[in-house]
């Protein structure tokens, strides 16, 4: 056996190039496609990069593209049709590429050349490029290529040149799709219509109108990867509505601003708050949505006394989504915790029930809070459910089928198909998602609970502070400060005004370490999202949550493309140890905690309401998030299977579905379940 050869055999196990000493420590000695080694390192590309989530979700797009690309060059079934060849100038056709003998070996060599150009290209910019370049080429050194040969003739049999060539067409594609990437990804058109809040200081706060996004400027400012970023916040991607889809179809172009946005999937305008007529309904809806916020910050203490049973014995199996007034409040019920679901009764792959977890609700909220904020290792959340799919399905599953089906794929082409679809869904929920955010410019909780809580309360006109704009008195979570308040003896000029009860702040952690801020009484006016001080809110829009977009996304691709709602065995986790770092700004748990899901959609379910409990989304935003998702997620897949597969009997059903099908004209005595 040769040197080269060897080094292939061992690309398809654990390579820990590139990786931090956590990530080493944490990584399980498993098989590995060249496609997952190459997916990790993107992974690891975005985590020394700013946190930008609908960037990334085109990158992990585009590289799931190109590798898909390179492999159907080598397999005569496999349709080579690159979805953007008719968007270029140039001839992206790779028929006359001839097949050398060694197929493995020359297909493993072209899905690392075209993965390490598109790194290369795509993160020229990023704060930490230069460990990004390294890993990399580290990388293309264990398995002897020379990264500096950019050969893209692949007439001539060069693998690397097939690879180069592959790359070259993607990432022209990108210089043309609307994303801006020549100037950074930068805002084209957009202007925050309110001036910034400046947090935590003396300014005068001054809003035009609360429905719309404001800006924050911080003292210092620090992005969900740990990069140092403006202290003035800048809506992220206000226009990537424009940006070319995969399968999102008919835009809906609207004017705003003399800027025109473009739509898919519109779930039409946000209830917006009133300021003048007590009697609106939909400012009443608005209002409710911004106290839930403040009832789930009033979880997230661990010395409340409630213990919840996180299990899917005690949580998951969410039923219909909440469409009315009525059915909000029904399904946000913040004390029961109803919107976590009913639970089941058993494991349906076991049968037996499963095993109940009991905690300390502060404790479970807090980490959740944390845990899909951007991913546990700040993938940002495309890379989060790409992180799912590797760890918590494609290694625990023991026969790969698509869509549970037809014959056993192998693990390259599972790994190929499977980041094929998710990152092609997970590219259209950042284009849906964020095409509404520019247009309809929603405000986050931050603004709008401390605008009401300064214009005063709106329950009794007959009391003070009252204003037909301000929040609802409700007793023990918003209520109006007397003489006998301890607000009132810290500052007298507090008598009348409202206060809130949640989650305390940044000023109330003396140790990180050793200590919580816990919850308490504040003014309404200073309350803030359990987030990090030098974060405190996202830098763009918040109607409709992308967070609850790609979740329900990437959970209903995980079903589709696994032919099943469960996790493999019925159940995926996530452990928490005790003391371990996962929530950055205060004491974590002290004892172990085991995040559980039964199904995708639990998994998908939780990461929307982590949003709440983290004060950055009400639940008008998390709703309609999760319906566009899930179209989102079933028109991805729908179109990818047509690139796939075909529909060989013309019966609306593709081969793989076909498979035992009796028409000998299609499978002369095969037996498309054997190896």
């Amino acid at each position: 056996m040769n040197l080269k050869y060897f080094l292939l055999l061992l690309s398809f196990y654990v390579l820990q190039i590139g990786y931090s000493q956590e990530q080493k420590q944490d990584l399980e000695v498993v098989e590995k496609s060249i496609a997952r080694i190459w997916n990790e390192e993107m992974l690891n590309a975005i985590k020394n990069d700013f946190a930008r989530p609908p960037v990334h979700a085109r990158n992990l797009f585009h590289l799931s593209l190109a590798m898909y690309e390179v492999w159907a060059v080598f397999e005569p079934e496999a349709k080579n049709n690159l979805y953007i060849k008719n968007k270029l100038n140039k001839t992206c056709e790779f028929e006359s590429y001839p097949i050398p003998k060694d197929r493995a070996a020359a297909m493993h060599e072209a899905i690392s050349f075209a993965a390490a150009r598109i790194i290369e290209v795509r993160f020229r910019k990023s704060p930490k490029y230069q460990a990004t370049k390294t890993s990399v080429e580290l990388l293309m050194k264990k398995f002897n290529y020379n990264i500096d040969n950019y050969d893209n003739d692949f007439r001539s049999g060069s693998p690397a040149a097939l690879g180069n060539a592959v790359a070259d067409c993607v990432i022209g594609f990108g210089l043309n799709d609307g994303a801006n990437e020549r100037n950074n990804y930068a805002i084209q058109e957009y202007k925050p219509f309110n001036p910034p809040m400046y947090k935590d200081s003396n300014v005068l706060y001054i809003i035009h109108d609360p429905n719309r996004w404001q800006p924050l400027k911080l003292p210092v400012a620090i992005d969900q990867n740990g990069n140092p970023i403006p202290p003035l916040q800048k809506f992220q991607s206000p226009e990537w509505g424009r940006v070319v889809p995969f399968a999102l179809t008919k835009p809906k172009k609207i004017i705003r601003d003399s800027i025109e946005f473009w739509m898919y999937h519109d779930p039409g305008p946000l209830p917006k708050l009133d300021t003048v007529n007590v009697n609106n309904q939909l400012s009443e809806f608005y209002k409710w949505n911004m106290e839930m916020v403040i009832a789930y910050s009033a979880h997230l203490s661990p010395d409340d006394g409630v213990k919840w049973d996180i299990s899917p014995t005690g949580i998951g199996n969410v039923g219909e989504l909440p469409n009315t007034f009525k059915e909000y409040q029904k399904f946000y019920d913040a004390e029961s915790g109803a919107s976590l679901g009913k639970g089941y009764a058993k494991n349906p792959t076991t049968g037996q029930a499963y095993q109940s977890q009991i905690v300390n609700r502060g404790d479970f909220t807090r980490i959740i809070a944390q845990f899909w904020a951007d991913g546990p290792n700040t993938e940002t959340p495309p890379g989060h459910w790409f992180t799912m799919l590797n760890k918590n399905v494609t290694d625990k599953l023991q026969i790969r089928k698509f869509n549970g089906k037809g014959k056993e794929l192998s693990l390259l082409e599972w790994d190929l198909k499977s980041y094929f679809v998710l990152g092609a869904a997970l590219h259209d929920a950042a284009i849906a998602a964020w095409g509404i955010k520019g247009y309809y410019d929603g405000g986050r909780p931050i603004s709008a609970i401390r605008y009401m809580g300064r214009l005063g309360q709106c329950s009794e006109p007959n009391s003070p502070s009252y204003h037909p704009g301000g929040l609802h008195l409700i007793p023990g979570l918003i209520e109006i400060i007397t003489k006998e308040d301890s607000l009132y003896k810290i500052d007298p000029l507090n008598l009348h005004r409202i206060k809130v009860r949640g989650w305390k702040g940044h000023k109330y952690i003396e140790d990180f370490v050793k200590t919580t801020a816990g919850v308490g009484w504040m003014l309404a006016e200073e309350w803030e999202p359990f987030q990090e001080v030098t974060f405190v809110t996202p830098p763009f829009a918040g109607y409709v949550s992308g967070h609850s977009t790609f979740s329900r996304a990437g959970a209903d691709v995980l079903s589709l493309i696994t032919g099943s709602d469960y996790f493999p065995n019925g159940l995926g986790t996530y452990e928490v140890k005790a003391r371990k770092k996962i929530i950055k700004f205060e004491q974590t748990p002290q004892q172990d905690i085991t995040l559980e899901w039964a199904t995708y959609r639990d998994a998908s379910n939780q990461s929307s309401l982590s949003r709440i409990w983290g004060g950055i989304h009400p639940p008008f935003d998390d709703i309609p998030g999760r319906i566009i998702g899930s179209i989102v997620a079933k028109d991805a897949y729908i179109k990818a299977i047509k690139l796939f597969y075909e529909d060989k009997d013309g019966d609306g059903y593709f081969s793989f579905e076909d498979c035992n099908d009796s028409n000998k004209k299609i499978y002369p005595g095969k037996n498309c379940n054997s190896k």
